[in-house]
């Protein structure tokens, strides 16, 4: 567990709630403060607000089968109303800061993959069609109960993998980790900064927020998180009007020329629920509807594991609270995202950033919420933060998640091999469910050689078969003729 969350977790005599914002959220009791809540609800939306530029580049800069665009501006504002409203309805209904938008890798899946073999309205009907699943998953218990059959050192895991796998994703948007392009003959698969040194002025501003931020958290300060956030782009605005810089990635931080944008609201409800079936197989609509379900289905439990986890709101028995309205919620995300044509929404593992700085309750998800409301009409504001300065709260947050490792019984191989493929793979393949699959079918297989087959919930049997076909999808599809 570590020290914040040693610092934030309920204390045993929990304070009485100073009035009803208190009583409701629970902010006393999980040993938090308002103050606390508004930092964390701030530095999540920061370090997740780069989802307004990057949503509409995915989406815009692909073609349906007819060969037709999704407007930028209008998918801007289809993803800011989307995360808004759905990540405070997390916070009022499942009372976790847990912040919710456009999934990447999801939203990739529907740009790339779905859209060339049907219209974008046909495609974004699939989205809903899975999220209207997916809650029925919720409302039978079949995916609360799977969440509950997961041994409790695979759920430390899983929380442990999502550690380096948010620093990863901090290092590779800041630009200090690259991918070396294919022509360069090597087999090795990334490099320090783009050409094997670290180079430029953003990489400066993110090596210097880094140091601050952990300097910040071994000092203790409070708002140690958005302290630096804030300070880095005052930092690199500076910098940019000083020097000539190339890129910065997605955002320029830059004071805008136009404060104000106007919001776009035409690509809400373009959608047809059936519309996919016309246009390709049944077969090909089923796998392609599988695969988003899976993705979006263990995404979601490692996440919500993961921020409960570090958050410490998880009981005796690793159990999160309030899970099955979190899971509904998330679920309607889904279907929300679909009908507004943002592509799915999920909830966002940046979120620990907003734990990181002391949020416990779905309060800090008001704040957040509220931003991105903001974002609707301030765009050009809002989005002002570089990837370089924020980056660096991801890995200070991957740090705080990783010390959870010791809690795992290394000793044990039956849990320990599970336990390392699920960390390993997650970062490795940049993707939360794959190493939730790997973990899975380790431990299953573990338990059958040793004899032990009958100690596996059946739920997680029904799960690793999933995963096979998961991860034989290509030959699957080939057997089908469907490829």
């Amino acid at each position: 567990m570590s020290d914040t969350q040693k610092q934030t977790d309920r204390p045993s005599a929990a304070p009485p709630a100073a009035n009803s914002v208190d009583r409701y959220f629970r902010i006393s009791e999980r040993g938090s403060t308002l103050g606390r809540e508004i930092r964390g609800g701030f530095a999540t939306f920061f370090t997740m607000a780069y989802i307004l530029v990057l949503n509409p580049i995915i989406l815009g800069s692909a073609k349906d089968k007819f060969g037709h665009h999704l407007d930028a501006v209008q998918l801007t504002t289809a993803t800011a109303l989307v995360a808004a409203v759905m990540t405070i309805v997390m916070g009022l209904g499942g009372n976790l800061p847990l912040a919710l938008a456009a999934g990447l890798g999801l939203n990739a899946v529907v740009a790339f993959q779905i859209a060339p073999l049907m219209s974008w309205d046909d495609a974004m009907g699939l989205i809903v069609l899975e999220g209207l699943l997916i809650c029925v998953l919720v409302v039978t218990g079949l995916r609360e109960a799977v969440m509950h059959a997961i041994p409790q050192p695979l759920k430390q895991a899983i929380s442990v993998g999502i550690g380096l796998f948010i620093a990863f994703i901090g290092f590779v948007d800041a630009g200090f980790v690259s991918r070396i392009p294919d022509a360069a003959n090597t087999t090795v698969p990334v490099q320090l900064g783009g050409t094997g040194t670290l180079a430029g002025w953003p990489i400066l501003v993110f090596c210097l927020g880094v140091l601050l931020t952990i300097g910040l958290l071994a000092r203790k300060v409070k708002g140690a998180i958005l302290i630096s956030i804030v300070t880095m782009t005052v930092v690199a605005i500076i910098i940019n009007s000083l020097a000539d810089i190339k890129s910065w990635g997605l955002t320029t931080p830059k004071v805008p020329d136009d404060v104000v944008a106007s919001p776009d609201f035409g690509l809400l409800g373009h959608f047809s629920l059936f519309g996919a079936f016309g246009e390709t197989g049944a077969i090909t609509v089923v796998l392609l509807i599988f695969t988003l379900i899976l993705s979006d289905f263990f995404d979601t439990m490692g996440t919500v594991v993961g921020i409960s986890a570090e958050a410490g709101l998880l009981d005796e028995e690793g159990r999160v609270p309030n899970l099955g309205r979190v899971l509904l919620i998330d679920g309607a995300a889904a279907v929300a995202g679909g009908a507004a044509s943002a592509s799915s929404s999920t909830s966002y593992i940046e979120s620990a950033a907003g734990v990181g700085e002391g949020a416990r309750t779905g309060f800090a998800n008001l704040v957040t919420g509220g931003m991105f409301a903001l974002a609707l009409f301030l765009t050009p504001l809002l989005t002002i933060v570089p990837l370089q300065a924020a980056a660096p709260a991801l890995v200070a947050v991957g740090f705080l998640m990783m010390t959870q490792v010791k809690h795992i019984d290394w000793d044990k191989y039956e849990i320990a091999i599970p336990a390392f493929l699920t960390i390993a793979v997650m970062p490795f393949t940049y993707s939360i469910t794959n190493g939730i699959g790997a973990g899975f079918l380790a431990y299953v297989l573990i338990k059958t050689v040793l004899g032990r087959a009958k100690d596996v919930h059946w739920l997680l049997w029904a799960a690793s078969a999933l995963f096979l076909v998961y991860f034989a999808i290509d030959p699957v599809e080939q057997i089908l003729g469907t490829k």
